[in-house]
Formats: C-alpha cells, sequence, structure tokens
C-alpha cells in the first residue's frame, strides 16, 4: 500500500505539471506569434506565421506608432485610466466601509449592497444602446471626461465588494477609540480606517490600472472621435473589411502593452502583498 501512494503522489504531481505547462504554453503561445509578427514583413508572414523574421525590423513599429498617433491616443489612456482608477479607490473604499458597519441594521445599505451584487450580473451589452442615448442627450459622448464616468459607475460594484470583506475583519476598537478621543465619521474612516485598507487598495488599484487601460467595449462606444481614441481603441483600425497589415497591428499591440506591463512589473509586489493579506484576513 505504501508503495501504491507514493506512485499514485507522483502520478499527480506529473499530471499537475503537465497541466500547468500547458496552460503556460497556451499563454506564451499568442505573445509569442505576437511578437514574430511585429517584426516581419508581409511576405514573411505569408510565408509562415511560426517562422522567426529573417532579420529584426522596426518598420512596423515605426508604421505602427505613426498610424496609431501614438503619443496622442497613449496620453487620451492615462487621461481615463488614472482618473477613473482614482475615484473608483475612494468610492470603493467608502461605499465598503458603509456598508460592512451598518448593513446590519439599515434596511438602505442593505438594499445598496444588494443592488451593487446584481450589478455584476449585468454584462455590458444589456446596457449598451441606454448608455450611448444617454451620454449623448447629456452632451458627455466622444468626451473624456464621460468616459472617466462610465469606467467610475461600470467598475464601482466589484471592489466595493472586496473592500466590504476586509472590512469586516479590521476590529472596531480603533475606530472606537477615535470617536471617543473627538474624531468625527469622516475623520475617523480617512485617518484610521483608510491606512489599514492599503492592502486592498493597492489591490484594487493595480488590478483596475491593467482592467481599465485594456478597456475596448466602453471606449469603441463613447469616443467615436479619433482625436480622443484611446490606445486600444486604435488598435481596431488596423483591419479593414478586405485587408490587414498583420505586422503593423502586431506592433502597435506590442506598442500598447509596453506601458501596463511596466505598471505590472512596478506593482507586483503590493499586488501580491494585498491578495495574500485578503486571503489572510478572510
Amino acid at each position: 500500500m505504501p508503495a501504491i501512494n507514493r506512485h499514485f503522489r507522483q502520478g499527480r504531481k506529473a499530471l499537475l505539471l503537465l497541466l500547468t505547462a500547458l496552460a503556460a504554453l497556451l499563454f506564451v503561445f499568442p505573445i509569442y506569434i505576437a511578437v514574430i509578427t511585429s517584426f516581419k514583413t508581409p511576405l514573411e508572414i505569408a510565408e509562415s506565421i511560426l517562422a522567426l523574421p529573417q532579420r529584426l525590423r522596426l518598420d512596423n513599429y515605426i508604421d505602427g506608432m505613426r498610424e496609431s498617433q501614438f503619443a496622442r491616443s497613449l496620453l487620451n489612456s492615462v487621461i481615463v485610466t488614472f482618473p477613473a482608477v482614482f475615484m473608483i479607490v475612494v468610492f470603493s473604499a467608502m461605499g465598503g466601509y458603509a456598508i460592512a458597519r451598518n448593513a446590519k441594521n439599515n434596511r438602505l445599505i442593505r438594499f445598496l449592497d444588494k443592488l451593487y451584487l446584481s450589478s455584476l450580473m449585468i454584462p455590458f451589452q444589456v446596457i449598451m444602446i441606454p448608455v450611448y442615448k444617454t451620454f449623448k442627450d447629456l452632451g458627455l459622448l466622444n468626451t473624456l471626461r464621460g468616459m472617466i464616468l462610465m469606467l467610475t459607475g461600470y467598475s464601482i460594484a466589484y471592489p466595493t465588494f472586496l473592500i466590504v470583506g476586509f472590512v469586516k475583519s479590521v476590529p472596531r476598537e480603533m475606530e472606537e477609540a477615535a470617536t471617543i478621543d473627538g474624531c468625527g465619521p469622516f475623520r475617523c474612516f480617512f485617518s484610521v480606517v483608510l491606512p489599514m485598507l492599503k492592502p486592498i487598495i493597492a489591490t484594487v488599484a493595480a488590478l483596475h490600472v491593467m482592467w481599465l487601460w485594456n478597456d475596448y467595449n466602453i471606449a469603441v462606444i463613447l469616443l467615436q472621435k479619433d482625436a480622443i481614441r484611446t490606445l486600444t481603441v486604435k488598435q481596431y483600425y488596423f483591419f479593414s473589411e478586405f485587408s490587414a497589415n498583420y505586422g503593423v497591428a502586431f506592433a502597435a499591440a506590442i506598442l500598447c502593452m509596453i506601458p501596463i506591463l511596466i505598471f505590472f512589473v512596478c506593482m507586483q509586489k503590493n499586488l501580491v502583498e494585498g491578495i495574500s493579506a485578503g486571503a489572510v484576513k478572510s
């Protein structure tokens, strides 16, 4: 029996390693195709999609930066992403705190909690046409401020849900001590509670920077003028109905990925710490 159990454990470990390797291959393979294609000429792409380029050419990257108006599109993405993430962090932290501390004794807070959870189940395609009509009537269509408001409102439910769970595990004693010392609700929140939420706030901020930076569905609906399109929307216009320059398109996609990859590398430690802290708290 011990020998059978040992062989079973070894077989299970080998199977897990195999599945992990396959998952890694599925993740890395599209990136490999994108990178090598970005250096190829149209003729090399037509001959073989898997073969390495004959030499490293930067022509596709130069054309991609020019055709995508990279500097302007990059600025638009930055203007849209970071203010939206800031508002998501602030409002979700305040909302999560209010729900966690008052849901038991306040029917309105309990209703808002259920409303937040139910909104997570609604796909954007359901509200796409009403959003377009509403933003057009309000004069927010084709404006970056309209895009910021939409991203904030559409994304706020999930981080609020995360912060509610985190706040519930934070002891009330420090808040009670601050209240005795004369702190009002807002000062108590910003001076006492918010510093204790740093791990989950760092996680929420890092995740939403990556998600909002890569948003396409909302941007393609609300940003239809060329001058205010973000990087992700610009990728779409490298493909026409009858032709596509895949080398330039993949080069532009790589350029779009570089800023968010740099951000992820810089924030990786905070992201891991936040997830670990959330797991320990829960």
